[in-house]
């Protein structure tokens, strides 16, 4: 079988590492890649939001299926451009259609999508320049902190947790007035959530479903979950406090609903759901969903997938999930974001990486890399996920920590507490 896979990062370079396992891969292209997938993979200087290329690309290559990385192509709608093009439609789409896909294009959409299938969330409101003292009356009825959020993508970066009400105020007027461009024209608001965050992973063929894993993401720059928001700076899975017990609520409450409110709404979704949660006590609350595997989570669930990858996204594209055996690694693994000096504000790219070739004990799994003459270098703010499994957390961590060390690059930055809260 012949694979595209559309993007760049660290997620892409986890599904070119995982799909070149599978007997069932004659040839693989990442479009665009990175220095990583090069190994695994042909990259194709291919923009993924260039539909018309990638349309090129695939009837040139006789492509059997297509696997999409990011969200954008997805919001975009390049599931949709596919089934409308009577030479593409027989090419498997891993990915949800358009209107599906405003799950995570629109955070008001996903909000409206919850209300009406009674899936557990935080109170909120939708608000745009029309409706503003609306909403500053309903930031009074709040107690801090006040979340704020742009209701378009903007690149896991458009939330605001402010303490300060007069503050929370200004910001929204400001969100509004363009702080994060056209994704904040609407801006929801919602109750601040008391609890602690995990990620579970979801796979659809539109009817069946199978739970991949369970993950927990650091998203904070600073050591103790401190400073700004970046796209991720480390990840675990399993996470011990998911039990057994909690993950039959999610299964019930939360991943049933979704699917069964696809399929009602006439949203086709194929493909992977990533449900962001807060576990309130001992009950699971929707924060926000997402299209596509997460990054960096994508590098600790993909290696603890022990069944064949490809198989199980043919299983997706044959409507035939539920007669897929999915079998997971009971080992813990960790992932640690190595990312430029500066990031997530202003950095620069091109530094020379090395000591790569020096980690033994980790998967290194590229993201924001290319190579210039010979050399792999810096080419995003994220830069590298060192992946390593382990009995326990620590164990795990441990590996990644001392992998860390050995990659070398100017302005390398990490956070060394990744797990802190999971001790």
């Amino acid at each position: 079988m012949k694979v595209l896979v559309l993007g760049s990062g660290g997620r892409e370079h986890a599904f070119a590492w995982k799909l070149s396992q599978s007997d069932k891969l004659d040839k693989l292209y990442v479009a665009p890649g990175n220095a990583g997938t090069k190994e695994l993979a042909e990259n194709v200087n291919i923009d993924p939001n260039d539909f018309e290329k990638v349309r090129t690309f695939v009837l040139d290559k006789a492509i059997d299926m297509v696997i999409v990385g990011p969200e954008d192509p997805l919001v975009n709608g390049i599931h949709d451009f596919f089934l409308a093009d009577e030479k593409l439609k027989q090419v498997a789409v891993i990915g949800p259609e358009k209107a599906a896909a405003e799950m995570e294009g629109s955070k008001d959409f996903a909000k409206d999508f919850m209300a009406r299938h009674n899936i557990p969330t935080s109170q909120y409101r939708s608000i745009t320049s029309e409706n503003l003292e609306e909403g500053y009356e309903f930031l009074e009825t709040l107690k801090a902190p006040y979340v704020l959020k742009a209701d378009g993508l903007a690149a896991g970066k458009g939330v605001l947790i402010i303490e300060d009400l007069e503050e929370a105020k200004n910001s929204l007027k400001e969100m509004i007035g363009g702080m994060f461009g056209a994704a904040s024209a609407t801006v929801v608001i919602e109750e601040f959530l008391s609890g602690i965050e995990l990620s579970v992973f979801v796979l659809t063929d539109g009817k069946n479903y199978k739970v991949l894993a369970e993950a927990k993401d650091y998203k904070r720059i600073g050591e103790g979950d401190t400073g700004l928001n970046t796209g991720g700076m480390g990840a675990i899975s399993p996470v011990h406090f998911a039990n057994e017990e909690f993950m039959s609520k999610v299964e019930e409450r939360v991943i049933k609903p979704t699917i069964d409110g696809f399929q009602k709404d006439k949203t086709p979704f194929v493909g992977f759901v990533f449900i962001g949660l807060m576990k309130v006590g001992d009950d699971p609350f929707v924060i926000e969903y997402n299209v596509r595997m997460g990054d960096p989570e994508t590098e600790v669930v993909l290696p603890r997938i022990k069944s064949d990858f490809l198989e199980l996204m043919i299983a997706v594209a044959d409507k035939k999930l539920d007669q897929f055996e999915l079998e997971l690694d009971e080992r813990t693994v960790t992932t640690v974001m190595l990312v430029a000096g500066g990031y997530p504000e202003a950095y620069e790219k091109g530094k020379t990486i090395s000591g790569i070739d020096q980690v033994t004990d980790s998967i290194v799994f590229h993201a924001g890399t290319t190579s210039k003459n010979n050399e792999v270098v810096t080419n995003g703010g994220r830069v590298i996920a060192v992946s390593s499994y382990g009995d326990t957390i620590n164990s795990a961590l441990k590996k990644s920590f001392n992998s860390a060390e050995k990659i070398q690059f100017e302005g390398k930055n990490y956070r060394k507490d990744i797990g802190f809260d999971l001790q």
